[in-house]
């Protein structure tokens, strides 16, 4: 199966956000300055984008650290602070825990000065895609 049109992800997409992930082992991350296309309020990224990066990141862990396709089966996203566009923001994403075929991950949108302004919990389901 390919991610190449993915919306998150997908090099080939070209209204797409072309997230590109580093990965250490214990923690994936990603950095974006997101365009005014992509804000709500003005000058404020629009939830549901953040909301996006945030579970791509989180699935994006169970790629790199197990290579394992997943599925998002239950995802709570918290809007601590308004994030801004055109400015740099870092998405990094963790395990919580595992128990048989379910992975609970953590993750957080934050600002170039360290300020938390969006944060997820979500289970995964690791399942056989075709």
């Amino acid at each position: 199966m390919s991610d190449a049109y993915c919306f998150a992800c997908g090099e080939k997409n070209p209204i797409g956000l072309h997230l590109k992930f580093d990965f250490d082992g214990e923690k994936i991350w990603t950095k974006k300055i997101l365009p005014r296309e992509f804000q709500g309020y003005e000058g404020t990224a629009h939830g549901g984008i953040l909301s996006t990066m945030l579970d791509e990141t989180m699935c994006k862990f169970i790629d790199a650290k197990y290579h394992e396709r997943a599925l998002t089966g239950r995802l709570e996203v918290r809007y601590k602070f308004p994030t801004p566009v055109a400015q740099e923001l870092k998405i990094s994403a963790w395990e919580e825990s595992q128990r048989k075929n379910i992975i609970t991950m953590k993750s957080t949108v934050e600002t170039a000065d360290g300020i938390i302004t969006a944060e997820a919990t979500a289970k995964f389901a690791v399942v056989a895609l075709s």
